[in-house]
């Protein structure tokens, strides 16, 4: 049995210099101020990462938002805390629309982060989408991350992505294909500022080429939807933040999910738990759902 570990949405904070909040930066950085710390804590962050290293999953992925406002100070404490986690061939990780906040630090994830976002074929760090093999199952890890304008929150894989994802599924055909993106592949009208903007375009070659699995955050909150496959329905699966303190509004409080895969003769059989952190500050298991 192969154990997939999944979270996302760290958003660590810390504090910018005045220089630092021209343009969107200074509207986040209200928005931090006016609710949000009150929400995103490290104390939670950390509670939720000493639960997962002790699940000793055997590969993780995070899927985005580790920063908050795209500060060098931040891409620095997430550095700290990926190698807390687990070296880089054992964790996956891609960018969420938090890491790419402002146009000038497009390359800062591959700066900092480089070596957790690289593919096995040695391509250079920040190539999307990047494939690695790990078990019975290939990670797919696509960027979905761009810097929108003020009040914005949208994402975009883009023609060139989407070509090589349709490549990536049909060469890793016959392994258990689980595809990263940070925003979710659909949502409601109620998120269009929010929204994956090809979505349409992503869910197409989805069913046209097959995966097993897709797994994003964005959206804080447990979440899975099915989606057309080429031969089966795919499973969709969000994730809360792993630095929620409390659960609020649509958003769940901290958790991560746990996903068992193993190979049932010429089929897949996949059971997701999920962990969750509580009012008392424990973590415990919220549930278990078999995907197929």
């Amino acid at each position: 049995m192969f154990v997939l570990a999944h979270l996302s949405d760290l958003h660590l904070a810390l504090q910018p210099r005045l220089v630092e909040l021209a343009s969107k930066r200074g509207l986040g950085f209200v928005n931090w101020q006016r609710g949000r710390k009150y929400i995103h804590r490290r104390e939670t962050l950390d509670a939720i990462t000493r639960d997962l290293k002790a699940a000793n999953a055997d590969h993780i992925a995070v899927t985005g938002d580790l920063v908050n406002l795209s500060l060098p100070v931040e891409y620095v404490a997430a550095r700290a805390w990926l190698d807390a986690l687990g070296p880089p061939r054992d964790v996956t990780v891609i960018p969420g629309n938090h890491d790419a906040y402002v146009q000038q630090v497009l390359g800062a994830p591959a700066k900092y982060w480089g070596d957790y976002m690289r593919g096995d074929d040695g391509a250079e760090a920040g190539t999307f989408p990047f494939v690695r093999r790990r078990g019975p199952a290939a990670l797919i890890a696509l960027s979905s991350a761009v810097p929108t304008g003020p009040f914005m929150a949208t994402g975009e894989i883009g023609d060139q992505q989407l070509s090589r994802l349709a490549a990536a599924l049909d060469q890793t055909s016959g392994t258990f294909r689980v595809v990263l993106i940070h925003h979710p592949p659909e949502s409601p009208p109620s998120r269009h500022l929010r929204r994956l903007i090809d979505g349409a375009e992503f869910r197409r070659v989805l069913a046209a080429h097959g995966a097993e699995l897709v797994l994003h955050g964005h959206d804080h909150c447990r979440a899975i939807v099915q989606l057309d496959g080429r031969d089966n329905k795919i499973p969709a699966v969000g994730v809360p933040s792993a630095s929620a303190r409390i659960a609020h509004g649509h958003e769940n409080a901290a958790g991560y999910n746990l996903f068992q895969i193993e190979a049932d003769g010429n089929n897949w059989r996949c059971e997701m738990i999920g962990r969750e952190r509580g009012a008392d500050g424990n973590v415990r298991d919220v549930g278990r759902q078999a995907l197929f």
